[in-house]
């Protein structure tokens, strides 16, 4: 996959992205901050000025799909782009208006299309069930408190901690599978997983307050999704062919599994705010964050082995039962 494929197919993830016209500015902020990221890695591919030209309607959809001619790479696209619509776990009317006309523009495969759409409709519904609706305790007002305040001093940390790996694990392992569907399931684990956590602490949660709170610690969903998928563009996972097949998984110990990192500092910042009492303010929740995280990618080469033994088993079935909890 050459430099102009690779801007093609994240000019459409990112105008997927802002097709509903209502993406929070802090949102907006994060995708730009992953645009500039992901334009200093790929070098000449300038992939933040991909982002200025999306942002600024420099460019439109009909040249960006004419840069695609091979069916894997229009498939890729055109599967990208519904999952960064279905991140926020709610299709727009604009944003379903979006697909159907990418859709037509594109004309990818009926087959694997209608594959794809299966499962990542199964996992949005399973990720919809996964989590309590009701809130059983409203969240407490965050208040700006010291770090020592967040200190653990709840349940049992080192079996919270074993969950954290867990979950870190499985989402770093789902990222390395060249399948799109496999992303969406990233966010609903990471969702779990804080709900779990509040839990030990005698908190329930729903999935609204969840999610809120992951992107008080500065978690984007959108975002998310976009990183992830510019960073195997960008690293060669998705190969020439849209990525049928794993490949170079190997350089996953640069980076590419980036997914095991951010869950794993979501699961610390999430062990501390709830044991504090939810008192940490959302600065702190950032930071917090941000100071874990660095940690957080080097363990991820030291768990590669364990992550990429894990890709292997996963398949469609598994991942469902994982986001629904059985």
């Amino acid at each position: 996959m050459n430099p102009q494929e690779q801007q093609a197919i994240l000019t459409i993830a990112l105008m997927a992205a802002l097709a509903d016209g209502e993406k929070a500015d802090t949102e907006r902020e994060s995708i730009r901050g992953i645009a500039e990221s992901l334009g200093a890695e790929a070098g000449a591919n300038g992939l933040a000025k991909v982002y200025q030209d999306v942002l600024l309607k420099r460019v439109d959809l009909a040249a960006s799909v004419a840069r695609l001619s091979d069916p894997g790479q229009r498939e890729l696209a055109y599967e990208m782009a519904v999952c960064v619509c279905d991140a926020d776990g709610a299709r727009s009317p604009a944003e379903t208006a979006f697909l159907a006309d990418l859709k037509a523009r594109l004309k990818p495969d009926a087959a694997e299309s209608a594959a794809f759409e299966k499962v990542e409709s199964a996992l949005v519904e399973a990720a919809a069930v996964a989590v309590p609706v009701a809130v059983a305790a409203t969240p407490a007002p965050a208040a700006p408190a010291s770090p020592a305040a967040s200190e653990v001093r709840g349940p049992d940390g080192a079996a919270l901690d074993k969950t954290i790996l867990n979950y870190a694990l499985l989402n770093g392992a789902l990222e390395l599978l060249p399948q799109s569907w496999a992303s969406m399931a990233i966010i609903p684990l990471q969702v779990k997983m804080v709900y779990e956590i509040g839990q030990a602490h005698g908190v329930e949660l729903d999935q609204g307050h969840i999610r809120e709170f992951i992107a008080a610690v500065g978690v984007g969903l959108t975002s998310q999704y976009l990183e992830q998928f510019g960073r195997k563009l960008i690293g060669g996972l998705l190969g020439k062919a849209a990525g049928r097949t794993i490949g170079g998984v190997g350089r996953a110990a640069t980076g590419m599994a980036f997914s095991f990192a951010t869950t794993y500092a979501l699961g610390q910042v999430a062990k501390r705010y709830y044991a504090g009492g939810r008192q940490m303010s959302t600065a702190l929740l950032k930071q917090s964050f941000q100071d874990l995280l660095g940690p957080a990618k080097q363990m991820q080469t030291q768990y590669l082995p364990q992550i990429q033994q894990k890709a292997a088993t996963l398949d469609a079935g598994q991942v469902m039962a994982m986001v629904r909890g059985r």
